[in-house]
């Protein structure tokens, strides 16, 4: 992982949408993600220094100049390592929420059936 303080799911919705958007700027990025504009550049920055993003430079009309947000070959390669560990994190989450589902359901059929005996 590049930064420790990153998880996961930060680094799979940042990727996914510099990949997805690579002209959104850190204001629309960071709308995007829910965090601050402060996460949001501390996470472009983690990744532009080690090389998993680049900032490009583009004209955006003749009076203004704006940042591409790239992915590096590097960057492809990471964002699969990622989204493989985000997909494991949430399907184990998603086998831990089905088995508290079946022992509510259980739970709420023997309080029917016992208000029904009565």
């Amino acid at each position: 992982m590049t930064d420790s303080a990153l998880d996961d799911e930060t680094h799979y919705k940042l990727f996914k949408l510099v990949e997805e958007h690579p002209d959104m700027n850190q204001r629309q990025l960071a709308q995007e993600m829910g965090v601050s504009v402060g996460k949001l550049n501390y996470c472009l920055k983690a990744l532009v220094d080690v090389g998993l993003v680049k900032m490009g430079n583009f004209a955006r009309s003749t009076h203004k100049l704006g940042y591409a947000y790239i992915l590096t070959p590097s960057g492809i390669a990471e964002k699969s390592r990622v989204t493989a560990r985000f997909l494991a994190r949430k399907e184990t989450e998603y086998e831990a929420l089905k088995t508290e589902l079946d022992l509510l359901r259980l739970e709420a059929q023997t309080f029917k059936e016992q208000e029904e005996g009565r």
